[in-house]
């Protein structure tokens, strides 16, 4: 797999990102949203390649008082799961991380009992993600969260209260729909 970040949205590879995010993610934040987390430097777009196609994409940012990066969104191709293809590309985004320095990986995960839930909790688990205690009801989704934590080394700065994560994540959020 060929491995790319990006703090734009670059045009050789946005498009048939957009579209797998789109998939994965009907409901998820409006392009408008997307394109001002980009211009406004809180996101990263992560890629991986199989074949010269998209098959895995992330969109995150780099959380600092955490020294954390935060995926916020991460989808791989329907065709290509259960190949592999989304462990390798956790794994890159770790690597990705450790050699910028930071010192851990941080999510929310649906917490609601689902088995669609359940398997999204094990993926991230057989990546090496914990599970926090702490659910989280935001007021403005009904469904309920759970924040999952990879440190890298010995993370001395990496919450891991459920609390703490998502206080970093809210923050992340409301820069996120900030208008500037």
């Amino acid at each position: 797999m060929r491995f790319e970040t990006y703090d734009r949205l670059d045009e050789r590879v946005w498009p048939a990102a957009r579209r797998l995010y789109r998939q994965a993610f009907p409901d998820g934040k409006p392009d408008g949203i997307v394109e001002g987390m980009f211009a406004r430097g809180l996101s990263l777009l992560q890629i991986g390649e199989v074949d010269g196609r998209v098959a895995a994409m992330a969109i995150t940012g780099v959380i600092r008082q955490a020294n954390a990066l935060l995926i916020d969104y991460l989808a791989v191709l329907p065709e290509m799961r259960g190949r592999g293809i989304g462990t390798a590309f956790v794994d890159a985004i770790r690597d990705w991380a450790e050699s910028t320095g930071l010192e851990g990986l941080i999510l929310e995960a649906e917490s609601e009992a689902s088995p669609a839930n359940e398997r999204r909790i094990r993926f991230w688990e057989r990546c090496g993600f914990i599970a926090t205690s702490y659910v989280h009801q935001y007021i403005w989704v009904p469904e309920p969260y759970r924040a999952m934590y990879l440190p890298i080394g010995q993370a001395p700065n990496l919450p891991r209260d459920g609390e703490a994560l998502f206080r970093h994540i809210g923050a992340f959020h409301r820069k996120s729909f900030r208008g500037s």
